[in-house]
C-alpha cells in the first residue's frame, strides 16, 4: 500500500490528529504505535505531565514548549484509540472541557454575582465537582443517594498527593482533627507501631503497612501547615542530590572515590555540605 502524504504546512492541530491516525493505520502505520492500548500508554501520559512540571520547576520555556507538546500528543493518542473503538473522538474531548468549563464557572458565564471572583470560583468549582460526581453515580447505576465523599479521587495519582486529596475531602464532611496536637501525637503512635512490629520481627507486609500509615499521617500534618508532602518531598530529594554531589566532589579532590573511604569521612562531608547551604540562606 502505499505511504500517507504528509500533513500540511499547517502546524495545527488537525495536523496532529492526522499524523496520529496515520501511525494507527492497520498495514501503512508505525508498528509500535499499532501494538499499543489506553494501559500502555498510560504509564507515558503520566511520566509526560511530570516532566512538564519539571520544566515549569526549572522556568526553561522552550522545553516547557516541547514537553506540553508531548502531553498534547498523550491526548490525541488517547482519543485516537477511542474514536477507533466507536467511544468517543477528539472533538468530543474538546467539547467536554469547553462545557464543563462553562458550567463550573456562572460567576463568568452566568448570571451569578461578580464580587469575591476568586472565592466564588473555588466554591462553583467544588460544587459543580459535587454535582457532577453524584450524577455519574446515577448513570452508573448507583442509585440517587449521595455518593461517597471520596469518589473521583484518582487511584493513580502519586501516593503522597491522593493521601492529601483524600484527607480533604474527608475534612470538608468533619472527619478531621481540630487542630496540629492531635496529628503529632498520631505521628508518634505510628512510629512506636513501626518499631513495634520490626523489634517483633513481623513479615514485611505489616511492616510495610505501618510504614504507609506513617506516611499517610505525615501527609496529614502537612495539610494541617498548607505544605504540599510531594514537594516537600522533592526539596528535600533536591538537598540530597546536591550534598551527595559535594561529597563526590570534595573526594575527587582527595582522589578518591565513595568506595574508598568509610560512612563516617563521607559523612564529614555531608555535614560540610549542610554548613554551606545554612550560610548561603
Amino acid at each position: 500500500m502505499p505511504k500517507p502524504p504528509l500533513p500540511p504546512e499547517t502546524r495545527d492541530l488537525d495536523a496532529l490528529r492526522r499524523v496520529m491516525a496515520d501511525l494507527r493505520t492497520p498495514e501503512t502505520g508505525c508498528p509500535w504505535d499499532l501494538e499499543q492500548d489506553f494501559a500502555s500508554i498510560a504509564p507515558y501520559t503520566v511520566e509526560e505531565a511530570y516532566e512538564v512540571a519539571d520544566a515549569i520547576e526549572r522556568g526553561d520555556m522552550d522545553d516547557l514548549k516541547g514537553e506540553l507538546g508531548d502531553l498534547l500528543l498523550q491526548v490525541v493518542y488517547h482519543s485516537q484509540m477511542a474514536e477507533e473503538a466507536g467511544a468517543f473522538a477528539l472533538d468530543d474531548v474538546v467539547s467536554a472541557i469547553v462545557e464543563k468549563m462553562i458550567r463550573r464557572h456562572p460567576h463568568v458565564y452566568g448570571t451569578e454575582a461578580h464580587g469575591g471572583r476568586a472565592r466564588l470560583a473555588k466554591g462553583f468549582w467544588e460544587r459543580g465537582k459535587a454535582e457532577e460526581r453524584a450524577a455519574r453515580a446515577v448513570t452508573r447505576g448507583e442509585g440517587a443517594g449521595r455518593p461517597s465523599v471520596l469518589d473521583d479521587v484518582p487511584r493513580a495519582l502519586p501516593a503522597l498527593v491522593r493521601a492529601v486529596k483524600l484527607q480533604k475531602r474527608a475534612a470538608r464532611v468533619g472527619f478531621d482533627w481540630p487542630d496540629v496536637r492531635p496529628v503529632l501525637a498520631k505521628v508518634r503512635e505510628e512510629i512506636g507501631e513501626l518499631e513495634e512490629a520490626i523489634e517483633v520481627g513481623d513479615g514485611r507486609a505489616r511492616i510495610g503497612d505501618e510504614l504507609g500509615d506513617i506516611l499517610f499521617v505525615l501527609a496529614n500534618l502537612g495539610r494541617h501547615f498548607d505544605i504540599d508532602p510531594e514537594a516537600a518531598l522533592a526539596g528535600t530529594n533536591a538537598r540530597f542530590v546536591r550534598r551527595f554531589h559535594h561529597i563526590e566532589r570534595r573526594l575527587r579532590e582527595d582522589g578518591k572515590s565513595p568506595e574508598d573511604v568509610t560512612l563516617a569521612e563521607m559523612d564529614r562531608y555531608w555535614d560540610e555540605a549542610k554548613a554551606i547551604e545554612r550560610a548561603e540562606t
